[in-house]
């Protein structure tokens, strides 16, 4: 057997292609963002922060965080062409 036709096997028993690994990493930094958009100070014992009740943590993080896990998801669903 030569190298090219080992090599070719080779890539052929990969579960993953490039293009699910690009997805994955879109995934994660999605996810990231979803985390520094739920971050931000606290209430203190001697201060309330109305703050922490606000739409951004509420509302948008957890569901910018839900879309970048559905995201890795499908890219681990996903098949890659043969």
């Amino acid at each position: 057997m030569d190298k090219k036709n080992l090599s070719l096997k080779d890539k052929k028993d990969f579960a993953f292609d490039k293009l699910n690994f690009i997805l994955i990493g879109v995934g994660v930094a999605i996810i990231l963002l979803g985390f520094m958009l739920m971050s931000g100070s606290g209430s203190t014992e001697e201060a309330f922060n109305p703050d922490i009740f606000s739409a951004r943590r509420i509302r948008v993080a957890p569901i910018v965080c839900f879309i970048g896990f559905a995201s890795i998801v499908y890219a681990i669903m996903r098949k890659p062409k043969s």
